[in-house]
């Protein structure tokens, strides 16, 4: 399996008037057409280093690299032009929360066929057709009643399939998600999960799918990053997620509830000051 993307020592540091915050330090990654999920803690640097990866991070965010290919091209993280070609287009990020990310003075159809009609330059009837047929794709009952609809007047789930059909609509290569499901009841999140596997499956896509959820990511992924601290402690199979050795990660597995061995108590996970450091 080749490449999609290669990513070689990616560093994204924030400046204050007090203090230089280190967000993402020293992370490498490769992964070709697969389903690639990043776990870790709040904070631990998983949103950041994707949204690097788009050119998404405002000062005072400083973005550094020493190198990223994505589908065989170097990139170059300064030229500011090339980054915002390849995001959308080749590379597409659906948000946490659809409520924010979605224009609420504009009606969903109009937004998603907006971005058929900048990438494909299709016409007014045209990129209407190709957005009716995306909300089909992400399994969208009575489509043309919501397209005409405004973000407001759609649930959360329905909110991120919309999410889904406009950052699909460019054909991209890849997928980041963000944690789509986060804020979805367990019907839902599972309804949306097949439609992103049929989608990624479909269209010969890679996904990154960044989430908290590590029994979700493991039965959902092929591989697992797990972030710590703003780096990269672990990666495993996501099949063998339960044999990670990292004291981290173990301590990750070990504060899961479980309803097949009850405890009085879920541990505390103790954290070593050397994680920050160490490489993996």
């Amino acid at each position: 399996m080749g490449s999609l993307l290669e990513v070689d020592n990616l560093r994204v540091s924030f400046h204050t008037p007090k203090e230089t915050i280190a967000a993402v330090r020293g992370v490498s990654f490769a992964m070709g057409r697969e389903k690639l999920g990043i776990v870790g803690e709040s904070g631990s640097g998983k949103t950041v280093t994707c949204r690097a990866l788009l050119g998404l991070v405002r000062p005072p965010g400083i973005v550094r690299c020493d190198r990223l290919q994505f589908d065989g091209a170097d990139q170059d993280m300064t030229d500011t032009r090339k980054i915002r070609a390849l995001r959308g287009r080749r590379i597409a990020m659906v948000m946490q929360d659809p409520k924010y990310s979605l224009n609420p003075v504009m009606t969903v159809g109009r937004q998603i066929a907006e971005a058929c009609r900048i990438h494909h330059r299709a016409s007014r009837r045209e990129a209407r057709r190709q957005a009716l047929d995306m909300l089909t794709a992400v399994k969208i009952h009575r489509p043309e009643q919501v397209y005409d609809a405004y973000p407001h007047e759609v649930s959360g789930g329905m909110g991120q399939r919309i999410m889904i059909a406009m950052m699909l609509m460019p054909g991209p290569d890849l997928l980041i998600a963000d944690e789509p499901t986060s804020a979805l009841d367990v019907t839902v999140r599972l309804e949306l999960l097949a439609i992103i596997d049929d989608l990624v499956q479909a269209r010969g896509m890679g996904l990154v799918f960044i989430s908290h959820d590590l029994n979700l990511v493991a039965s959902f992924c092929d591989r697992i990053i797990i972030m710590y601290a703003g780096r990269i402690v672990e990666i495993c199979p996501a099949g063998d997620l339960h044999r990670a050795v990292h004291p981290y990660t173990r301590g990750l597995l070990n504060c899961l509830p479980r309803i097949d061995r009850p405890v009085e108590a879920l541990p505390v996970l103790e954290r070593d000051p050397a994680w920050r450091e160490e490489d993996r």
